[in-house]
C-alpha cells in the first residue's frame, strides 16, 4: 500500500475524524497501515468491525492494523486480544498527532474518556471522496439512556468554540465544498459548556451570516426537545438551510421512553414535527427508532409504529435492540429474539410504504440536486437522485425528476 488506507463504521462525527486521523498518518509515513474506526452502537457493529479486521489481515499479511474508534474505547482489552490487532488507540488518542508517529509503540493507549474536559478543533481541508463535508462543532453526552454506551466511548458533551466552527466551515467552502453538515454526538447541546451558554441556533445563524458563500447547510441527527427557538426560526426560514431533519425518537411510547430514560414524550415528537411542517411546507423528516427494547409490549409497540404516521416520517433507521454490556437496559426483562427480529421488520417495511408515497411525490418536481458521484446526487430533502447523463461530482445542478426506483428518484437536467 502506498499510503494508509482507512475502514469507517458509524456517525458522520467518525466520517470527520477518519480525516484527522489521515492527516496524522499520511505525514507520519504510515503507508502500510489499516485503520479501523469503529462504531459502538449495536452489538451488531462491533461484530462487523471484528470480521472486516479479520478479513483486511488474511488478504494483507504484512499490514499493520490500528484499532480505535467507540469499541475500541469501551472494549480495548477485547481488540487487543486479536491476533490480528498491531495497536488500540482510545477516542482521545486517536486525535493526536503524537500517537501516529514513529516511536509510538504502545500497543493500547486508552485513557479515561470522561476526564476529557475540553473539545479541540482539528482543521481539515476536505473529505476523502465525498463531495459533502462534515464539521465537528460538538463532541461526548451528558445523558445517560438506558440502552447507550456512546457517552463511554465519547465521554462528556464538550463544545467547540463557535469561532473555530465558522473557520472549519470557511476553509471547506474555499476548497470547493457547496453543503456543510454539522455533526456531532448530541448536537443540540452545542454550547451549554461555552460562556454565556449559547444555543445551536445561534451557531447556525453565524455560520450563515459570516459565511455568505455557504450554499447548503445541513444538520445531522438532533434531539427535538433540545431544540431553541432560534433554531426553529433558521430551520423555517433560512433556504440555506436544507428541509430535511432526522430525530433521534427512538420509540413512540411513552412508558418506553421513561425506561429507556429519554426526556421527551410522543406527544413532543408530534408536535415538533407538526409546527416546523406548518412554518416550511415540504420539509421531510427521518429518525430513529428502537424495535424490542426490553418490557415492550405489543400495544407499546404499536405506538411506535403509529408515531411513523403520526409525525409524517420519511426516512427510518430500525434498530432492533441489542443489550450492551454495562447498560442499565441489559438488566431489564429482555425480548425473545424473534420478536424483536419481527418488529424490527414491521417498522422496516412501515419506512419503506412512507419512502414510496414520498418518491411518488416528488415526480415532476424541479429540485437542486448535489451531485456525489458522476451517475448519483442527493436532494435538498437527502432523496437519492440517479441521473440520466453524467453529472460533475461536487456540481449543484437543477434537476428535473423524471421518474422513480425503488429507492430513488430519477432525473435529467432541466432545460
Amino acid at each position: 500500500m502506498s499510503e494508509p488506507k482507512f475502514v469507517t463504521f458509524g456517525c458522520r462525527l467518525n466520517t470527520y475524524e477518519t480525516e484527522v486521523m489521515r492527516n496524522h498518518a499520511e505525514a507520519a509515513g504510515k503507508s502500510n497501515a489499516i485503520v479501523f474506526n469503529t462504531c459502538a452502537v449495536t452489538a451488531e457493529a462491533t461484530r462487523q468491525a471484528r470480521q472486516a479486521i479479520r478479513k483486511a489481515k488474511a488478504e494483507n499479511p504484512d499490514a499493520e492494523i490500528i484499532v480505535t474508534g467507540c469499541a475500541a474505547q469501551t472494549e480495548p482489552e477485547m481488540f487487543a486480544k486479536m491476533p490480528e490487532v498491531s495497536r488500540v488507540l482510545g477516542n482521545e488518542e486517536k486525535l493526536k498527532a503524537s500517537s501516529w508517529q514513529h516511536g509510538a509503540n504502545a500497543r493500547v493507549s486508552v485513557s479515561d474518556i470522561m476526564e476529557v474536559k475540553t473539545a479541540t478543533p482539528h482543521l481539515v481541508d476536505g473529505l476523502k471522496e465525498r463531495t459533502r463535508a462534515f464539521v465537528q462543532v460538538q463532541n461526548g453526552c451528558d445523558h445517560r439512556c438506558t440502552f447507550c454506551i456512546i457517552p463511554f466511548g465519547r465521554g462528556n458533551s464538550r463544545s467547540l468554540q463557535a469561532g473555530d466552527v465558522v473557520e472549519q466551515v470557511r476553509r471547506l467552502v474555499a476548497s470547493g465544498y457547496s453543503e456543510v453538515v454539522l455533526t456531532g454526538v448530541d448536537l443540540t447541546s452545542w454550547g451549554a459548556d461555552l460562556e454565556g451558554a449559547p444555543k445551536l441556533g445561534n451557531l447556525a445563524n453565524r455560520i450563515l451570516r459570516t459565511v455568505p458563500e455557504l450554499k447548503r447547510l445541513r444538520l445531522s441527527s438532533i434531539d427535538s426537545i433540545e431544540a431553541d427557538p432560534e433554531l426553529m426560526d433558521v430551520i423555517a426560514g433560512e433556504e440555506r438551510v436544507m428541509p430535511h431533519i432526522h430525530l433521534s425518537l427512538q420509540s413512540g411510547d411513552n412508558m418506553i421512553l421513561k425506561r429507556m430514560k429519554r426526556r421527551h414524550a410522543r406527544e413532543d415528537s408530534i408536535a415538533f414535527c407538526a409546527e416546523l411542517r406548518a412554518r416550511r411546507p415540504g420539509i421531510v423528516f427521518g429518525a430513529d427508532i428502537i424495535a424490542g427494547f426490553p418490557t415492550e409490549t405489543d400495544a407499546m409497540f404499536e405506538n411506535s409504529l403509529k408515531l411513523v404516521d403520526d409525525c409524517g416520517l420519511t426516512y427510518l433507521h430500525v434498530f432492533p435492540f441489542s443489550p450492551r454490556p454495562g447498560t442499565p437496559a441489559e438488566r431489564m426483562p429482555q425480548l425473545e429474539k424473534q420478536v424483536i427480529k419481527e418488529r424490527a421488520a414491521l417498522l422496516r417495511q412501515k419506512g419503506e410504504q412512507r419512502l414510496d408515497q414520498f418518491l411518488a411525490s416528488e415526480v415532476g418536481a424541479t429540485r437542486q440536486v448535489l451531485v456525489e458521484t458522476e451517475a448519483m446526487g442527493r436532494t435538498e430533502h437527502f432523496a437519492q437522485v440517479k441521473f440520466s447523463s453524467r453529472m460533475a461530482p461536487g456540481a449543484i445542478v437543477t434537476a428535473q425528476v423524471t421518474g422513480r426506483g425503488q429507492t430513488h428518484l430519477e432525473a435529467r437536467l432541466a432545460a
